[in-house]
């Protein structure tokens, strides 16, 4: 297996974590917070998809999926499009509703399909280079996608702790 190969695997798993976290859940369900201060499972999913569409499109010079197909349309926010949740306060939070569970993975899949369709055309060279420089040391393209790795799947486990805590609830 190479990188490439490793990191399609990764994102993979990722999209599996997010359909079952969010499989059958309700609306009501996905705004579900424990309390006021607390992230849903809707905010969770919707903010890991828009990082991952966010920094991959900037890596691949290409256009986000949440412009690009229409999902920002679609999920009708309250937030200017370039919005991805980082920083988000309880009201921001509170105020992702989300009409489905399909609509959370529709556009996670979409997400996923231009990751992946960007990930198998990188070479191990590829990821030596730099798309950050305002770190130190600058951030490598190898970097940047194992910190999305790592972040949304830090999310996915979230959201899917929330699930469960759902179920028990029924």
């Amino acid at each position: 297996m190479n990188s490439t190969e490793l990191l399609a695997d990764a994102f993979g798993r990722i999209q599996e974590v997010v359909h079952d976290a969010v499989d059958g859940l309700t609306a009501e369900e996905l705004a579900f917070r424990v309390d006021e201060g607390a992230n849903s499972v809707g905010w969770l999913i919707w903010h890991l998809t828009r990082v991952q569409d966010d920094h991959v499109a900037e890596v691949a010079g290409t256009e986000q999926a949440w412009t690009a197909q229409g999902w920002d349309a679609r999920f009708d926010l309250p937030f200017p499009a370039g919005a991805i949740g980082y920083g988000d306060g309880p009201d921001d939070v509170a105020a992702v509703r989300v009409s489905s569970a399909d609509l959370l993975t529709g556009y996670h899949d979409a997400v996923y399909e231009n990751t992946v369709r960007h990930v198998r055309e990188l070479t191990d060279d590829d990821l030596d280079r730099v798309v950050d420089k305002r770190w130190n040391p600058p951030v490598t393209l190898g970097v940047r996608l194992i910190s999305v790795v790592s972040d949304d799947l830090q999310h996915a486990g979230q959201a899917a702790y929330l699930r469960g805590l759902l179920m028990r609830r029924r």
